[in-house]
């Protein structure tokens, strides 16, 4: 069964399939490994994915510490050594993709390129970073969570896609059961995991990031705003974007065929570069 230690000697669970250049694939709030599944059925003929639950997340649970990013960027450092990754490939969507960051500066030359997905260094508003949700947003997603976790993300799993994103839509029941049967997190470990995102502001590791950089984003995201995502093109060294025109917030689930093949694409290059 796929768990690894991490520092504290707690387990923690991955999915690995595949062969070829390591693509470590991290999710965001509130998920678990299970949002891969059209990368794990489409892309692993090709590369080979590995994606963690994080810590407090999917069957990663009873893990003593906070979960903060320094913790989630432990845990995934500790899985790439446990694995004796020399070099990977991280992806990182939404709150997955500030864990990546967090984790870039710290693998010392060990990642060969960073994907960013539906991604923002700032998850809240501010004078000097106006592309965040406003503050009384968060509070509200704080509030639903402490009332009913469900029904919270019931309504969060309605705003990771476009208005009519879904309709018609020839893998909405899927995407639609996919969704429903990820395991909440302890109301306590979404609240902590979601303050955590409320006051982290990355946006001094961006001049930081010297590895290829792709940046991935639906044009009509409404959790990280696109413009979010420029800013991240605009700040980071060399990164180039594939914006995709209709979609929310998980391009990886409704355009799943495009994003693979840009995820592909990428990571081939980049493995190139460091073969």
């Amino acid at each position: 069964m796929p768990w690894y230690k991490n520092r504290r000697g707690e387990r923690l669970w991955y999915e690995d399939e595949g062969a070829g250049c390591p693509v470590v694939m991290i999710h965001g709030w509130c998920m678990s490994s299970a949002v891969w599944k059209y990368q794990f059925v489409n892309c692993a003929g090709s590369i080979r994915i590995l994606a963690p639950d994080l810590r407090g997340h999917g069957l990663s649970r009873g893990i003593s510490g906070y979960p903060d990013f320094d913790g989630f960027a432990n845990d995934l450092i500790d899985m790439i050594d446990f694995l004796e990754l020399p070099s990977v490939v991280l992806v990182g969507w939404s709150m997955g993709a500030q864990i990546a960051l967090q984790a870039c500066s710290s693998l010392s030359g060990r990642v060969a390129g960073l994907v960013l997905v539906s991604a923002t260094p700032c998850f809240t508003a501010s004078d000097d970073f106006p592309y965040g949700l406003a503050d009384k947003e968060a509070s509200g997603m704080r509030l639903k969570v402490l009332r009913n976790i469900e029904r919270a993300l019931e309504g969060f799993h309605t705003r990771l896609f476009a208005e009519g994103e879904l309709n018609g839509h020839p893998s909405f029941s899927e995407i639609e059961q996919l969704l429903a049967a990820i395991p909440a997190p302890d109301t306590a470990a979404a609240l902590e995991a979601l303050d955590t995102l409320v006051r982290t502001d990355m946006r001094h590791l961006l001049t930081t990031i010297v590895v290829p950089t792709l940046i991935v984003n639906g044009a009509l995201d409404r959790v990280c705003l696109p413009q979010a995502s420029g800013y991240l093109k605009e700040h980071i060294h060399d990164a180039e974007q594939s914006v995709f025109p209709y979609c929310g917030h998980a391009p990886f689930m409704t355009f799943p065929m495009q994003f693979n093949a840009e995820v592909i694409r990428f990571t081939r290059s980049v493995c190139a570069l460091n073969a």
